[in-house]
């Protein structure tokens, strides 16, 4: 069974480019995650938010990482940080062309 993480938080920017230069390292550490599979990065500069959607193989791994990204989204000062985890319905996500 695989699990979906979906995080969002406000945030004002950067974006973009940007976004990507100061986060490398970030997203760096993030793929050496145990049980994580994929993060996918999300931004909306209209809204002023961010995010990701993360993969896990398994739902421990998936909570110890949203206590861990919590935490971590704290201490950078982010607030009003919201998240869930889903339960991925496999057979169905392929007949929609996830890849998994």
């Amino acid at each position: 069974m695989k699990y979906l993480l979906q995080v969002d938080f406000p945030y004002n920017g950067p974006f973009g480019d940007k976004f990507f230069i100061e986060m490398k390292g970030l997203a760096e550490d993030i793929a050496t995650e145990k049980g994580l599979i994929s993060k996918i990065w999300t931004e909306n500069e209209a809204t002023q938010e961010a995010g990701g959607i993360y993969v896990f193989d398994n739902l421990d791994d998936a909570n110890r990482y949203l206590a861990k990204h919590t935490q971590r989204l704290e201490s950078f000062g982010f607030t009003n940080i919201k998240a869930k985890i889903f339960k991925i319905n496999e057979a169905l996500s392929q007949l929609t062309k996830a890849t998994i």
